[in-house]
């Protein structure tokens, strides 16, 4: 059976609670106790979570730990001086460091994370590398594995990393059943982006949302307005206006965020060609895409 000491302090973001959720189904799917979960705190007893309300901790101690997940809190609170010793301590016998959302400033402030990868809350990521700048932060992702220290993205991420740690000490079988019973779509792979296309756009209306609905499942295609116009049940000439007004962008440059996306996606699962990826998601070829890549993110796929 794996310890599990999830560190807590005052204020703390109470969704990060949902990581405790992902252990303790886990260990009914697996029918025996695969973690001992404690929550932790410098002086023990009750901590206010970010929601008002508050939960029992025990303090700090000499116990052992298979793995120590810090979470993180709405304001990025300095750590403690208790906090950083505990954890540079705890590091050094620990198999696992681990920090939700905005966690990872403590273990920056801890020195865990210098020289390491690392991610956090897309809105704090430039306040983290500025602060901290021996850590290479990578905001666009759900969570990063950097050797025996793992971090994650804000809010739900910490259900993704949870289910990694599941997924690792108990294997893919059991992890994706905990996502069912907890009615997660599935685990978002690790290097997937905090963004999406999709979201950035807001198209408000049925028709727009249905037009890009169909743009996404049919990236292989030329997609022209005419027929992304036809999926929303409108002239060209209207669906231009109304896409326009929504979304802020025309449909040529939606469908080519779409595109990049659905292109990024596929070359971070390592699984597929650069003439395959650019193929099945539009782009006809690999300089096209190259192009494409350059204007989004200022570097070529690869």
């Amino acid at each position: 059976m794996l310890r599990i000491g999830i560190v807590l302090y005052p204020g703390f973001q109470v969704m990060n609670l949902g990581v405790t959720t992902v252990l303790e189904f886990a260990n009914r799917t697996a029918g025996k106790a695969l973690y001992d979960v404690r929550l932790l705190s410098e002086h023990g007893g009750p901590v206010a979570a970010s929601g008002g309300f508050s939960v029992t901790t025990e303090p700090f101690g000499g116990e052992a730990f298979d793995t120590l997940l810090v979470v993180g809190d709405n304001d990025i609170q300095p750590a403690s001086p208790g906090l950083v010793a505990f954890l540079r301590q705890a590091a050094t016998s620990t198999r696992r460091v681990c920090a939700t959302c905005t966690g990872a400033f403590n273990l920056a402030e801890a020195g865990l994370l210098d020289g390491r990868r690392a991610t956090t809350h897309w809105f704090y990521a430039t306040r983290l590398r500025r602060a901290y700048p021996g850590v290479s932060v990578e905001e666009d992702r759900i969570f990063i594995i950097d050797g025996p220290v793992w971090t994650s993205a804000g809010m739900t991420a910490c259900i993704d990393l949870a289910l990694a740690l599941v997924e690792k000490d108990a294997g893919a079988v059991i992890a994706r059943q905990v996502a069912r019973k907890l009615v997660v779509y599935h685990r978002r792979a690790g290097g997937q982006s905090q963004f999406s296309a999709l979201l950035e756009l807001e198209p408000k209306s049925d028709r727009i949302q249905s037009a890009l609905a169909f743009a996404r499942q049919n990236l292989h295609e030329g997609l022209s307005v005419e027929q992304l116009a036809n999926a929303a049940n409108l002239s060209p000439r209207q669906f231009s206006r109304a896409f326009r007004e929504e979304t802020g962008q025309t449909p040529a440059k939606a469908v080519e965020h779409l595109r990049i996306e659905a292109a990024r996606l596929m070359m971070e699962s390592g699984r597929h060609p650069v003439d395959v990826v650019a193929r099945e998601t539009g782009f006809g070829d690999r300089e096209r895409m190259r192009r494409a890549f350059l204007r989004a993110f200022g570097q070529p796929p690869q």
